[in-house]
């Protein structure tokens, strides 16, 4: 029997987790990428999933990973979709992030994603082409300080997205941007202690863990991320998607702020994260 296939990356918790469950369930099979053997053991009761140990940054990792998912299609299967999910958030001032975390940022987020999307679309620009869906971010739309790094890093997932959505219209492959708020997943609790212990001898030490920690809350008040799943689902299915989906709570208040004058919405974000108190102590 025909199967229709999704790949989805960065698996392991969160917005790639609740995905893979949710498209099991829809009946498809899904490649779901891990970076630890462990990570995947959760699917294995599921024999619509199957774990593929894939570091998105690990060049050969990704192109052994497409070559697997390759060598087990059958006749008749098709690759429906491929899921760009593996990301990470550097939290951190310009003026003291390190390079270091600066590349690996892009690494991560762009680059991995692009090496990705390289190696399935051959796979999805068959007879019945197949989708790419990235997740980016409302940072890669509006840039909030301490947020830089991972702002850029999505203002770059936009721009590849919709340079690869123009280019892959002769093969019929469409591209999708899926843009969620906050959401309740672990990104920002991993590190926070260690970021806030590594700024707090900066000018920002009045402010850092309240920042940082005013991120992490928000994060957990967000949508669960089975709602944005629902939403990758959308943009899988839909016969015509969107070019972008936009998916957080106060979707209107977003709006205005994207669209509010730069002074306006800098004054405003000054005042809102007390950044006052880091020039009451100059």
């Amino acid at each position: 029997m025909a199967r229709k296939i999704m790949v989805v990356t960065g698996a392991s918790t969160g917005i790639g987790q609740a995905t893979v469950n949710l498209l099991a369930q829809r009946g498809y099979t899904v490649f779901a990428s891990v970076r630890k053997e462990a990570d995947g053991e959760q699917y294995a009761a599921n024999p619509n999933i199957h774990p593929l140990l894939m570091d998105v940054t690990d060049a050969a990792a990704v192109k052994t990973a497409a070559e697997t998912v390759q060598s087990q299609l059958q006749p008749g299967d098709s690759v429906m979709g491929l899921v760009n999910n593996a990301g990470i958030a550097v939290g951190a001032p310009i003026s003291h992030v390190s390079l270091s975390a600066v590349r690996k940022q892009f690494e991560v987020n762009v680059v991995g994603l692009i090496a990705v999307t390289q190696a399935f679309l051959p796979l999805l620009q068959a007879e019945t082409p197949g989708r790419v869906v990235n997740i980016s971010s409302v940072a890669g739309l509006v840039t909030s300080p301490f947020l830089g790094i991972y702002s850029a890093s999505k203002h770059a997932v936009e721009a590849v997205s919709d340079a690869l959505r123009r280019e892959q219209m002769p093969f019929g492959v469409k591209v999708v941007i899926v843009e969620p708020g906050p959401i309740a997943t672990p990104i920002w609790d991993k590190g926070i202690e260690k970021a806030v212990e590594k700024y707090s001898a900066t000018p920002y030490a009045p402010i850092v863990r309240k920042m940082f920690r005013y991120f992490v809350d928000r994060g957990k008040n967000g949508f669960p991320p089975a709602d944005v799943a629902a939403v990758i689902l959308t943009a899988l299915e839909t016969p015509d998607p969107k070019t972008r989906y936009l998916v957080t709570p106060g979707k209107f208040q977003f709006l205005l702020s994207k669209w509010m004058p730069d002074k306006m919405l800098d004054r405003t974000i000054y005042k809102q994260l007390g950044m006052d108190e880091i020039a009451r102590k100059r």
